[in-house]
């Protein structure tokens, strides 16, 4: 039985709704009970699972202090249960504690090498400290054991977009994008990264497609409305920010959206120009 799953489920370094890099929430089974253990065991494993709903519901509505407590209170009982080190490790990524979630993810590896979601939540970690290398080699891992995975792809060209390497970022957005076709976070860094080296009528297209799609997508509510005021386009500008801040009042903050969602800097200056009120 495979023990490691991906799931719907994504965590987002260092923010709550559009971000960084995907993580991967594990499914954690409990060791099977054979039909001699006593029902006092039994009991225990049910409040294993118990504790597992818990902190999977702790981290869905963004309380990760909780989640994390949970996780470790699970360790006290399975300290070598490799799904549970990695998601207490997501559970510290969400709260910045980033070198304590490096030593969940590098002890789940330890545990499971082969297992690839220690490896890309690990390498969501060091984005967060700017160790792009260390995190491309950990994306690049992740394809070695699943060439197909989309959010390793979209991670790496986080990564790379760290790095100023924005036709490589545009390569695996592309590729994150055709991979999974609801991906709207690869598509959404796809678009961006095309503003970033010029291609600004593809851009557009891809904003409004995601917007089209995703009425409430206020990711890229606030980058069209940053292009076409840019553009001089004005009062489409000014419809779609209403509708950004209706949904997601950060988008108000460039520190924000330069370093926390980390937005390329093209985009983050056409912004900044709105915000400004300059042409």
């Amino acid at each position: 039985m495979k023990i490691f799953k991906h799931l719907t489920h994504v965590l987002i370094v260092l923010g709550l709704c559009l971000g960084l890099s995907v993580g991967v929430g594990i499914a954690m089974p409990l060791p099977t009970l054979a039909a001699e253990q006593s029902e006092g065991l039994a009991v225990d494993m049910e409040a294993l699972g118990a504790l597992r709903q818990k902190a999977f519901a702790a981290t869905n509505t963004g309380q990760f202090a909780e989640a994390e407590g949970y996780w470790t209170e699970i360790l006290e009982v399975l300290p070598d249960n490799a799904a549970v080190l990695s998601n207490r490790g997501n559970s510290r990524v969400s709260q910045n504690k980033l070198d304590l979630a490096i030593a969940d993810y590098n002890e789940a590896i330890r545990l499971m090498p082969e297992a690839p979601d220690p490896y890309l939540n690990r390498g969501a970690a060091w984005e967060g400290l700017q160790e792009w290398k260390k995190a491309i080699a950990d994306y690049n891992h992740v394809l070695e054991l699943d060439p197909q995975d989309p959010a390793a792809y979209n991670n790496r060209g986080n990564a790379e977009a760290g790095q100023e390497e924005w036709e490589k970022a545009i390569a695996d957005y592309k590729q994150a994008a055709d991979l999974a076709s609801d991906f709207a976070i690869a598509r959404a860094n796809y678009a961006a990264a095309l503003y970033q080296v010029g291609d600004i009528d593809e851009s557009i297209r891809q904003m409004r497609n995601l917007i089209r799609r995703y009425p409430q997508f206020a990711d890229m509510r606030a980058a069209l409305t940053a292009v076409l005021w840019v553009q001089g386009n004005r009062g489409e500008a000014e419809s779609n920010w209403f509708a950004a801040v209706g949904l997601d009042s950060r988008y108000k903050d460039l520190d924000w959206v330069a370093n926390v969602r980390r937005w390329p800097p093209a985009l983050v200056e056409a912004l900044g120009r709105f915000l400004a009120l300059e042409s």
